[in-house]
């Protein structure tokens, strides 16, 4: 017997859409409604499986990763969409920056106002910048990284976005960083025009800075870009995450000078997952999506060393990645 997990689709929103049923002859016709996610409280339930078994994951935290030249690399930044930030500090989620010991940090999905954060928040050795939504819970952006940038910008330039809590930029002496946490769709793609809004204007941004020094940009970016990307493309191509706009509104990136750098190094890579809905064990079973990237400049290319996805990592319906660089001065 085919188990549901097999026929449901899961969608970006965390909601489940399970199989239509045989009609009976008393039914109305309409179709189950769709149940909403159970989101992990940070009980330490055990929902979530200690560890996923994925050639993707690395759990050493060590790396002999080389560029093209063969030149091992010596710069590092971790992204990570923490749905939200304290329920993430009470999972021990700041291990990993220890574990890691990235230069750079990238996390997004906050829901905190930096007023409100928790005790600890600002690990020691990095410089902190959260950027937060108006909306209190609700989206938000932060960085930390250990050498001070020559300038942060918050927001994208434009008002509605940035309202919202969604990017930053740090500028170093040669390159910039950019985090983001990219609109969603939404349920039933009620938010579609906004995600729509949001693409070129982020585009124009990002290759504003590209005509300066290159960038890193890196986060939650809310769309799997090829069927690769998901575990179920064909069921899911009307839904948030995978419609043809937003996976053209990735296209139109790519084709700017800017590289997704994950498929770059395994362009035939299966099963390579960041996010997962709390539902239905989907975690346990790889059921999930490709949404985290680092998207690099062109330019770039011949610093890329790695990118890995941390799938064993718990603490969030997403997982962190790792991008691994050579780098000249900072």
């Amino acid at each position: 017997q085919k188990s549901e997990i097999d026929t449901s689709v899961f969608l970006l929103d965390g909601t489940v859409k399970m199989p239509r049923p045989k009609r009976q002859s008393s039914s109305s016709g309409k179709e189950p409604v769709a149940k909403k996610a159970k989101k992990d409280d940070g009980s330490g339930s055990g929902s979530e499986p200690e560890k996923i078994e994925d050639a993707t994951s690395d759990n050493t935290f060590a790396s002999d990763a080389v560029n093209p030249e063969g030149k091992k690399w010596n710069f590092k930044i971790v992204s990570w969409n923490v749905n939200g930030i304290r329920a993430w500090m009470q999972k021990d989620g700041l291990d990993l920056i220890k574990k890691e010991d990235p230069d750079i940090a990238c996390i997004q999905e906050t829901k905190c106002s930096e007023i409100k954060l928790p005790m600890g928040a600002k690990p020691k050795g990095y410089k902190s910048y959260f950027m937060s939504a108006k909306k209190e819970g609700y989206a938000g952006v932060a960085v930390y990284s250990k050498v001070e940038p020559e300038s942060v910008k918050y927001g994208i330039g434009d008002e509605e976005h940035d309202d919202e809590g969604r990017s930053i930029t740090l500028e170093y002496k040669h390159f910039y960083v950019v985090t983001a946490y990219v609109p969603n769709a939404g349920r039933k793609l009620v938010t579609l025009d906004k995600r729509m809004d949001w693409d070129p204007k982020f585009l124009k941004h990002l290759h504003d800075l590209d005509a300066l020094k290159p960038v890193i940009m890196c986060g939650d970016l809310n769309v799997a870009h090829l069927e690769i990307d998901l575990a179920n493309p064909k069921g899911n191509h009307k839904n948030a995450g995978f419609t043809k706009e937003e996976r053209s509104g990735f296209s139109n990136l790519l084709s700017a000078g800017f590289i997704d750098s994950y498929r770059h190094l395994y362009p035939d890579k299966t099963k390579a997952y960041t996010f997962w809905t709390y539902m239905m064990n989907a975690r346990a079973k790889n059921v999930g999506w490709r949404l985290d990237y680092f998207v690099l400049s062109e330019k770039l290319k011949s610093s890329l060393c790695d990118n890995i996805i941390r799938s064993s990592v718990m603490g969030s319906d997403h997982c962190p990645i790792t991008l691994l660089m050579r780098m000249g001065e900072q």
